[in-house]
């Protein structure tokens, strides 16, 4: 085993979860994802705590609610009850877990599901601690969340204005901090919204994530993609490579695909370079990304619902805030020492039961594309 990825499982049972003496933990994995699970019980059962594990089909799994049953302690709980979930493509059986938890006190357990299982979650994603990515967010979102006009540059060649309406839409700070009765997504370290206008070019020359499970190669270096954006929309794309290209084509063609349901802001500066994965470890990378499709507000608030909620991913930008001349460099945030905003939501995955409750990033299909129920496409955005 890679000793980075050691170092991040060690990081996640101390800086993530604090683990204590006394906890009940329960790791809940599907196939794929199976190696994981394994480090990570490995390491609870070398510091001497209950571990139980449970096996899931992704999306689909008749048997799970019983598996799990049978995995979480009797009531009372007698110590803290900490749940973990393991999966590479998809975010599964939200509602079974929910259900399934809603016997113990919300003050007595914590939830952890990691989306994008695989070495470089651990050798990478995971080796910033909720604390840093927190002062880092906090950093970002004491400059962007009283803004009403973002100018936005990459050296890629972005040029982007943007206008922010955070009295309406609101904000998402993913930062891995764990909440009794809650549950933190990982990777962590993004903070993103809903711009209420959008217009110029982006260049994404990072990487790509969807809420699909594909194969195709989701690194975007040696073959960026330019989107031309006018009144919140992507009204054309190019990109050199044709097997890129045909991707973008089964995307945008998806009713209300070409909509920026999303401006994302990453801030975990241990991921560096993009991973061939699709995954959302790509995603928190320092930089810029636009979500086109889905958004992350709540039903009503945009006005349309998406099938499909795809991230182009940028390397750093420089984002210029009203008048300020001094712009906020994303490959140089300083951490704030100042307390995290408490108005903002927590998490960026969601599931399709929840869609009226979460928001977009979350993957969910077992049918190509066709990720949510059928989309109703609104007025502009």
């Amino acid at each position: 085993m890679d000793p980075k990825a050691w170092a991040g499982v060690e990081a996640l049972l101390e800086s993530y979860i604090d683990v204590r003496p006394d906890d009940c933990a329960v790791v809940l994995y599907t196939s794929d994802s199976c190696e994981s699970a394994a480090w990570v019980s490995a390491a609870l059962e070398l510091r001497g705590i209950e571990c139980r594990r449970a096996w899931m089909a992704p999306l689909q799994d008749d048997g799970f609610r019983d598996r799990l049953s049978k995995s979480l302690p009797e009531l009372p709980l007698r110590a803290r009850l900490v749940v973990l979930s393991f999966e590479k493509d998809t975010m599964s059986h939200t509602a079974a877990l929910a259900e399934a938890l809603s016997v113990y006190d919300k003050d007595r357990y914590v939830v952890f599901r990691a989306i994008s299982s695989c070495e470089s979650l651990f050798s990478t994603a995971l080796h910033r601690s909720p604390a840093t990515l927190s002062a880092r967010n906090t950093a970002v979102l004491e400059r962007l969340m009283h803004a009403k006009r973002l100018h936005i540059l990459t050296r890629s060649g972005s040029d982007l204005e943007v206008s922010i309406d955070s009295t309406r839409h609101r904000w998402i700070s993913n930062r891995g901090m764990a909440r009794p009765g809650g549950v933190v997504v990982l990777p962590a370290g993004e903070v993103a919204t809903f711009p209420a206008a959008i217009d110029g070019t982006f260049v994404a020359d990072f990487a790509f994530n969807v809420n699909a499970i594909t194969d195709q190669d989701a690194r975007l270096q040696k073959h960026p993609v330019r989107v031309a954006v006018s009144g919140g929309r992507a009204t054309s794309y190019e990109c050199d490579d044709g097997v890129v290209s045909r991707f973008l084509d089964e995307c945008f063609e998806t009713q209300c695909a070409v909509n920026v349901g999303e401006l994302g802001f990453g801030t975990n500066d241990s991921v560096r370079e993009p991973i061939a994965m699709n995954s959302h470890i790509n995603e928190r990378r320092p930089g810029i990304h636009l979500g086109f499709g889905q958004h992350n507000q709540a039903p009503g608030v945009v006005g349309y619902q998406c099938a499909i909620h795809l991230d182009l991913i940028a390397r750093g930008g420089l984002v210029w805030v009203d008048d300020d001349e001094t712009p906020l460099d994303l490959e140089n945030i300083s951490p704030s020492g100042a307390s995290h905003p408490v108005i903002t939501r927590d998490e960026d995955v969601f599931s399709p039961s929840e869609l009226e409750v979460d928001d977009c990033c979350g993957i969910m299909t077992s049918d190509g594309l066709r990720a949510f129920r059928p989309p109703k496409c609104g007025d502009a955005p």
